[in-house]
């Protein structure tokens, strides 16, 4: 047997709100998707989807909200200053920062921000 993943979904509560803060992380979103109920965003072969949570609740019979931390994405960016620079505007637009970018023991650079829906963010260079 062979498996692919096919793609990672998260679950949004406002479309628009949470792909302007993927936009804003340097993902490329047209703007019509602003009001879908469900968006694949691919990039170098890698599927990441949206899906409002009013449509999960329609598919799946007693749907509960996800409680704490369950996952954390992690996005690679150009280098140091791109991380800063991608931190410190998402903090400013009121995205929590969780941890703010530090050089790791591993030799990355690395922060966390929370998205609108509280999935951890993590950038990392």
């Amino acid at each position: 047997m062979t498996v692919k993943m096919k793609r990672v979904s998260i679950y949004v509560e406002e479309m628009k709100r949470a792909l302007d803060f993927y936009r804003t992380l340097g993902l490329v979103i047209p703007e019509g998707a602003d009001e879908a109920h469900h968006v694949d965003v691919e990039q170098d072969g890698f599927v990441f989807a949206f899906d409002k949570v009013e449509s999960v609740k329609s598919i799946i019979e007693g749907w509960e909200a996800p409680v704490g931390y369950r996952a954390e994405l992690a996005f690679e960016l150009e280098g140091r200053e791109a991380l800063d620079g991608v931190y410190r505007q998402l903090t400013a637009l009121g995205h929590r920062g969780v941890l703010e970018p530090r050089d790791t023991p591993w030799g990355e650079r690395y922060a966390i921000v929370q998205d609108p829906d509280g999935n951890l963010i993590s950038l990392v260079a």
